[in-house]
């Protein structure tokens, strides 16, 4: 599968970090802007490793003294003390370089008395340094009242200046320039939110690009502090990101290539289905599972799929509230048993009540009336969500006790990783013979899925609990093909549930393109579901999640390309409601809003089986 990074925000280049595809543009630089003001001056926008660190300086009485108004002069706040005297000592101790990887930075200086005056005594200071003035790391740039162009030749190679885009220099003059910058309120008078008006876009980036085609970098001042402003400046290409917010703009660009995402494997999605008529009772049912998906990662797959998912083309949607029996926000045991049984637990627990009672799962009443069933995973099968359909535990973490427990579930189709809770027990006890005597046939490698003849078999291919992002490819998809396949044969109706179990990984890892390829190889099994459904109009297909995971929302997309920006607020589950979506017989019983519990209920009452 062919996909891209989208580009970091990083602190050394201003490049777009590229994974096989088109450059997506975001980035950017910290300029630590008025960084005196903050607590601890020069040490708390270097350990954020910014590309710029802005200083305001008067001459005062003979002594540079750093303060952003002459009332707010402080002898003793000179510009050697906060800022020359650090710089050389973090210097020194990196061998000749700013940064340990030798980032450059650049120390500019906005001078606040006049530069004729200013500069020459700056230049003076500046040459008891000659550990800073030597340092091919650290650039000196004058800002604010500086001398007229026409002088700069006479000062010293190490002093260079801040430029305005609507000047004009000579090739020497623009040579002894670092970066260009303006007042952003020249441009627009955008506070951050929303978007810019596209005159003043056309402004802003025409500026940009004529300072670019200078051979400069360029930055604006007085800029929003916001993130929805960083992330409009970075697309619009501004070389720095003026901020006052020094440690949250260096999280939010160190977090950038795990919360950004390019899709360039778009997959097809057919037309909303025709409804076929209305039938109340369901003969069969595919129960789909998207373990911690929640309606930002549904929209984060829509996005990279370019507007396009198969999820959203489900006619009939509900909402279901996810509180377990003990805690505000679910586990992925709690909220699956609710939804296999009927009945809240507490966290940790399968298949047992709060009280730790085995309780049947739904499995129960459709094997007395003759249902042929099937449990379909892309994680461990002894793990929660699966688990919750067959096993009983207090602990999710009994594996052993839970592979155990399938023996006696007359389930018949079990898909997914974990062979080991089977096969390789610490206990010594040999379930693939136990299995084989009860009438299953046992294989251990998906790729003899095709070879499988019996009626019911136990798959344990470790392959399964890969990711995508390490080449599961398109397993849960043709599990299920398999799977109906095999159901398909007899006369007996069937229930199936599928779970794609990493979707809430992704969130967990707070990484967007985990959890983006994961809902997209999710939304891929929904479409052949419901191509299936449209073919046997006697199927319920219901898709919905146990909870969310990593609290996801969303702050940039772009429906075109594909490119999706997000922002997790835990590594955790919340307790968002999810979506219950429901396409076949039935389905307009999963409309409304309820607790989980009730997706068991309504299940059995369209198969016309009473709880």
């Amino acid at each position: 599968m062919k996909y891209l990074r989208i580009a970091r925000f990083s602190c050394l280049l201003f490049i777009a970090t590229v994974c096989r595809a088109q450059q997506y543009s975001g980035t950017g630089l910290i300029h630590a802007h008025n960084d005196y003001v903050h607590p601890i001056p020069f040490l708390n926008a270097y350990y954020q490793e910014a590309a710029s660190i802005e200083v305001d300086i008067f001459l005062h009485n003979g002594q540079l003294c750093v303060a952003h108004t002459d009332k707010e002069i402080d002898p003793k706040k000179t510009l050697e003390a906060l800022y020359l005297l650090p710089l050389q000592e973090k210097v020194r101790f990196h061998g000749g370089k700013v940064y340990a990887k030798d980032k450059p930075l650049t120390l500019m200086i906005d001078l606040k008395t006049p530069g004729a005056t200013t500069v020459p005594a700056l230049v003076k200071v500046l040459q008891k340094y000659p550990t800073l003035t030597s340092c091919p790391s650290l650039t000196i740039t004058l800002s604010g009242s500086v001398p007229e162009p026409a002088t700069w030749s006479s000062y010293p190679a190490f002093i260079h200046f801040d430029g305005r885009p609507a000047a004009t220099y000579t090739p020497e003059q623009l040579a002894r320039i670092s970066m260009m910058s303006d007042d952003f309120s020249r441009y627009t008078i955008w506070n951050g939110k929303g978007v810019i008006l596209s005159q003043d876009r056309k402004k802003i980036e025409d500026v940009i690009q004529s300072v670019h085609a200078r051979g400069k970098k360029f930055r604006f001042w007085a800029t929003p502090d916001v993130v929805n402003a960083w992330i409009t400046l970075g697309k619009l290409g501004v070389d720095y990101i003026g901020t006052d917010k020094v440690v949250d703009l260096n999280k939010f660009m160190k977090e950038t290539p795990h919360v950004t995402f390019t899709n360039a494997d778009v997959h097809r999605v057919a037309p909303a289905p025709v409804l076929p008529a209305s039938t109340a009772v369901a003969r069969n049912i595919i129960f789909l599972i998207g373990d911690g998906m929640g309606l930002a990662q549904q929209y984060a797959g829509y996005t990279a799929n370019h507007g396009a998912l198969n999820l959203f083309t489900m006619p009939v949607v509900g909402l279901s509230i996810t509180t377990s029996a003990d805690r505000y926000i679910t586990d992925s045991a709690a909220g699956a048993t609710a939804m296999a049984s009927g009945k809240k637990t507490n966290n940790r627990a399968v298949g047992v009540d709060s009280l730790s009672r085995p309780i049947p799962s739904i499995i129960a009443p459709l094997r007395q009336h003759g249902f042929r069933t099937g449990v379909i995973s892309t994680g461990d099968i002894t793990d929660a969500t699966p688990a919750a359909f067959y096993g009983h535990s207090a602990d999710r973490a009994s594996s052993e006790v839970i592979a155990a427990d399938f023996l006696s579930s007359d389930i018949d189709v079990l898909i997914g990783a974990g062979s080991g809770h089977f096969l390789q027990r610490k206990d010594g006890r040999d379930l693939r013979g136990e299995l084989q005597q009860k009438g299953y046939t046992v294989a251990t490698d998906v790729r003899t899925l095709d070879t499988l003849r019996s009626s019911k078999f136990v798959l344990l291919d470790n392959t399964m609990g890969l990711s995508m992002k390490q080449g599961r490819g398109h397993l849960l998809a043709t599990t299920l093909d398999k799977t109906l396949q095999t159901f398909s044969t007899g006369p007996s109706p069937f229930f199936i549930m599928a779970e794609g179990a990493q979707i809430d990984w992704g969130g967990h890892s707070n990484d967007m393109e985990y959890v983006v390829r994961e809902m997209l190889n999710f939304d891929e099994v929904v479409g052949r579901a419901m191509q299936y459904v449209a073919k046997h109009p006697e199927t319920l297909l219901v898709v919905t999640a146990d909870h969310e995971t990593g609290g996801l929302t969303l702050l940039d997309g772009n429906l075109k390309t594909g490119d999706v920006r997000g922002h997790f607020s835990t590594d955790d589950h919340t307790a968002t409601p999810v979506i219950v979506f429901a396409y076949g017989a039935g389905a307009s019983n999963f409309a409304g809003v309820y607790q989980n519990t009730e997706l068991y209920k309504k299940m059995l009452k369209v198969l016309g089986i009473q709880p």
